[in-house]
């Protein structure tokens, strides 16, 4: 990034983390700047990239994704030309990520019923082996970075 973000920036980025809804005068109040120069400041660090985005976040339960598992799967390196576009076009994986030991893919997915699921699992096993772990409870949900 060209520009570290400063003690305000970095205050900036904690209230919008804590609540992206957060009204421009708000923030300006609490760091002691004006509204146009706080929204200045935001517009620079989603230009630079170190926003990049805003979102709501849902329980999908309540939209009956009543079953999370992770997925690990053995891919090899020449699949992943086939395999990247494959995996971001099924909605119901809320991530996949690249990593090292054994699977080369670990893959978290919600889906409402676990026929669903078995389908999902038969379409991956075309690229390679899989593992599947369902998820009973968690206890810690996926949280912002630590902006220090």
């Amino acid at each position: 990034m060209e520009n570290q973000p400063d003690a305000i920036d970095m205050k900036i980025l904690r209230m919008l983390q804590d609540n992206a809804r957060t009204p421009i005068r708000e923030i300006a109040k609490e760091v002691f700047l004006s509204s146009p120069a706080v929204s200045n400041r935001i517009e620079k660090m989603e230009k630079s990239g170190l926003i990049r985005g805003y979102h709501a976040s849902i329980d999908p339960v309540l939209f009956g994704y009543n079953i999370k598992a992770f997925i690990n799967l053995e891919l090899e390196p020449y699949q992943k030309k086939e395999f990247y576009p494959f995996i971001r076009s099924v909605p119901n994986v809320i991530e996949c990520n690249c990593v090292t030991g054994q699977y080369s893919m670990l893959i978290e997915v919600v889906f409402q019923i676990t026929q669903e699921l078995d389908h999902f699992i038969n379409e991956l096993q075309h690229f390679g082996k899989t593992q599947t772990q369902i998820v009973f409870s968690t206890s810690v949900e996926h949280r912002d970075v630590p902006v220090t």
